[in-house]
């Protein structure tokens, strides 16, 4: 069965080369440019795992990852922070929120990044 994977990003070039790589590997794409957005299309699809910026206009990543940890129907999803925040605060913010990781965009091609999302959906789900 086809995985769906939901991409929140704010940088539109960025968001379609990371959406035309993992669609190219047989991925389901939904993307969001912000976090608002990016919990709407959560009211309806719950995908397998969420790619998710930090530094998004209106509500940024950490509030996204605070809201879905409160929603019954969203909060085992598994999600992996792309962003270029790398301070050790924001890294361990973010995995006290739950994420199953965390890569800084300068570090990883889109090779790379694809490769570690097929790993972590190989992983059990949360909870």
């Amino acid at each position: 069965m086809e995985k769906t994977i939901l991409i929140i990003e704010d940088d539109t070039f960025l968001q379609g080369l990371v959406a035309r790589k993992l669609s190219g590997e047989g991925f389901k794409i939904e993307a969001a440019a912000n976090g608002e957005e990016g919990l709407k299309i959560m009211g309806s699809t719950v995908p397998d795992l969420i790619l998710l910026d930090l530094l998004l206009p209106n509500i940024d990543g950490f509030e996204v990852l605070a809201r879905m940890r409160t929603d019954t129907k969203l909060h085992n999803v598994r999600v992996m922070v792309f962003s270029n925040l790398s301070e050790e605060k924001d890294i361990k913010r973010a995995k006290d929120l739950g994420v199953i990781d965390y890569l800084v965009k300068a570090n990883f091609t889109l090779d790379e990044l694809a490769s570690r999302i097929k790993e972590v959906l190989t992983l059990p789900q949360l909870g």
